[in-house]
């Protein structure tokens, strides 16, 4: 069986590259009679049929990238945006900004409209519907034609591309810790269906805090939100038992702030009672009553960090081009969901 054959792999079979092999593919003057009858020869073998995306990438830019984000509403999401609009607009580029709205047939139709020749590459961070269906054909069909692509936040780690993650593990583990060192030994997580890449990525930073504070695991306490149904009635299983967590680890402000309100309602006090941390931190979290404790991911950061790997690709010439992963660290933002240690007070 033949392999699947690619503008890239062309290049790297002749040792030249990718724009020489687009400009022999379209007969150009420019390459030697030789070298276009072998490049020619070599992709019609392969079944090669090339397209104006893969044709046109490298030597017509349109000095336009695409961001696909799942929802607009989520304050990290436009400090991604902030970040990857500074550095594109610095160096000359504009930035067209598509929603999947967590669908993915959104995503897959922003992707087709934003490849036909309309950017230059594409930044994207996974729907939540496409993690669930495992389905990644048109990130496939996207690299395959030749077309920059970075992730972040969301990342699928079967694609092979560039990618931009916070340190999900690590702050999930700072947050974890910080409860262990406030006293609590009943400490729950609210996390997401275990398909979301990063609440799984938390959930271990939470589970590897538990081992290392010697505190036992328990299932009753890890509870996964189905974001189809109500997530303030998702919560009251937490306080419908005997046992009450004393502290609370939620992988996004969200679920922070929505847990705080049920504890509430069933005399709960923040954080006298239990204490709280969240993921993510924004507006939410600062003006939450009482203000959460949170785990910042530097959106803007992130975001100046996938365009400067987007840009690095489109003007990447090599053909054996090696893409790269970056990890942006968190930090923990202290504030009156969790109560102010001796050492604090100092």
């Amino acid at each position: 069986m033949k392999q699947k054959i690619t503008l890239k792999k062309i290049a790297k079979e002749f040792g030249v590259s990718i724009s020489t092999v687009s400009k022999a593919l379209k007969d150009s003057h420019e390459i030697s009679l030789e070298v276009k009858e072998r490049i020619q020869a070599f992709a019609k073998y392969y079944h090669y049929k090339p397209n104006n995306l893969a044709l046109n990438l490298r030597n017509q830019k349109t000095k336009t990238i695409g961001v696909i984000i799942p929802e607009i509403v989520h304050h990290f999401f436009t400090t991604v945006i902030t970040g990857i609009e500074k550095l594109a607009n610095d160096k000359g580029y504009n930035v067209m900004i598509c929603l999947s709205n967590e669908s993915y047939e959104k995503e897959v139709l922003n992707m087709d409209m934003l490849a036909n020749g309309v950017v230059d590459g594409i930044i994207v961070s996974v729907a939540k519907e496409t993690e669930e269906k495992g389905t990644y054909d048109h990130f496939r069909e996207l690299i395959h034609n030749g077309m920059p692509l970075v992730m972040f936040d969301r990342v699928i780690e079967e694609i092979k591309c560039n990618k931009v993650i916070a340190d999900d593990k690590g702050g999930a583990f700072l947050a974890t810790d910080k409860l262990i060192n406030n006293g609590c030994t009943k400490i729950a997580i609210i996390t997401t269906p275990d398909y979301v890449t990063v609440g799984c990525e938390r959930k271990e930073g939470y589970l590897k805090a538990l081992e290392a504070g010697n505190l036992k695991i328990n299932k009753d306490l890890i509870i996964n939100i189905d974001d189809k149904q109500s997530v303030e009635d998702q919560l009251q299983i937490l306080f419908l038992n005997e046992n009450i967590p004393d502290g609370i680890f939620a992988v996004n402000e969200i679920y922070a702030a929505t847990v705080m309100k049920v504890a509430a309602s069933f005399g709960y006090h923040i954080p006298d009672d239990i204490e709280v941390i969240g993921f993510t931190d924004s507006l939410i979290s600062e003006f939450a009553t009482p203000s959460i404790t949170s785990v910042s991911q530097h959106g803007r950061s992130m975001g100046q960090k996938a365009f400067e790997l987007l840009l690095d690709e489109i003007d990447s010439e090599d053909s054996d081009y090696q893409y790269k992963t970056a990890l942006i660290q968190t930090d923990l933002k202290v504030r009156n969901s969790t109560k102010k240690t001796h050492l604090q007070k100092l």
